[in-house]
């Protein structure tokens, strides 16, 4: 068996700072590795961590940034050594207002969420892939 409870105690502060530093690209992008692939609700793909800044900074400075997300973790397990895959629920809170007052259409709401992490060299666990699948119920 792989994992130790310290590490999975680790795995979900990466996650935790993930979700608290989800508008802010300094704190948030260095919890990524350099080659991290990100899959979001509408099946965008970016690849790699510059590429995540440059899509974050412009998410932040478009009506996205009314946009937030919560994630619960619904469980943490090492496959192998330094590796950690983590299921969690994520739910969308869009902020954004029409004129009319009612907020724009969302593909979802809520999703399932993979987080998968490694344990670099630096002893530090950073997210390497996440992918978001839409739920609609």
């Amino acid at each position: 068996m792989f994992g130790t409870p310290a590490q999975e105690a680790a795995v979900r502060e990466v996650v935790a700072d993930a979700g608290k530093y989800q508008s802010d690209p300094e704190h948030f992008l260095p919890l990524h590795t350099p080659d991290v692939e990100i899959v979001n609700f509408g099946g965008r793909r970016v690849a790699g961590r510059e590429a995540l800044g440059e899509a974050m900074r412009a998410a932040l400075a478009s009506p996205l940034a009314e946009v937030a997300t919560t994630v619960e973790i619904t469980g943490v397990r090492f496959p192998r050594e330094g590796v950690a895959v983590v299921a969690a629920f994520k739910r969308v809170h869009d902020a954004r207002k029409e004129p009319d007052g009612v907020g724009p259409a969302l593909p979802a709401t809520s999703g399932q969420l993979t987080y998968l992490l490694v344990e670099e060299a630096d002893g530090a666990w950073r997210i390497s892939l996440a992918q978001t699948s839409p739920v609609t119920f």
